[in-house]
């Protein structure tokens, strides 16, 4: 796995999760693009011409914010009302050559730190866009929980 030199692009995405009468509820994802800090894309309504980053980011963060409430379910881990997902995708290059690196970050506030990072650590084992991503690309995981 190469290290990228030059970052290009990077499509970013910031994803909550609503539970209604604990049913999954709906699931909103903001896109934005660099050096703005207006949203660029909402999945609420139609924009278009998102970048390829963007949408990676926001299908990967719907794919593993479901993982997410998925362990937390079966783990009887009550997630905050405000609990997010913020992915980060970057195109770049090294030499003549392109790739792509990721940064996920788990943000559950008041829940306990070592609780916090298993729980985002066995959703990102369990995720199809993680397990996808393995081994192929650089990607760094963080929790935040104040």
């Amino acid at each position: 796995m190469s290290k990228i030199e030059k970052v290009l692009a990077t499509g970013k995405t910031h994803t909550t999760h609503s539970v209604v009468g604990g049913h999954n509820g709906n699931l909103d994802i903001v896109l934005s693009s660099p050096g703005s800090t207006q949203p660029a894309h909402v999945f609420a309504a139609t924009q278009p011409h998102p970048k390829a980053e963007q949408l990676f980011a926001g299908a990967w963060s719907a794919c593993y914010t479901a993982a997410v409430g998925l362990v937390a379910q079966e783990r009887n881990i009550v997630l905050p009302a405000d609990m997010a997902v913020d992915i980060e995708v970057d195109l770049g290059q090294t030499g003549p050559a392109y790739f792509l690196q990721a940064r996920l970050t788990l943000r559950v506030p008041g829940l306990a730190h070592d609780v916090a990072t298993e729980l985002a650590h066995i959703a990102d084992s369990i995720c199809p866009y993680s397990k996808a991503t393995r081994g192929n690309i650089d990607v760094a995981l963080n929790v935040i929980t104040a």
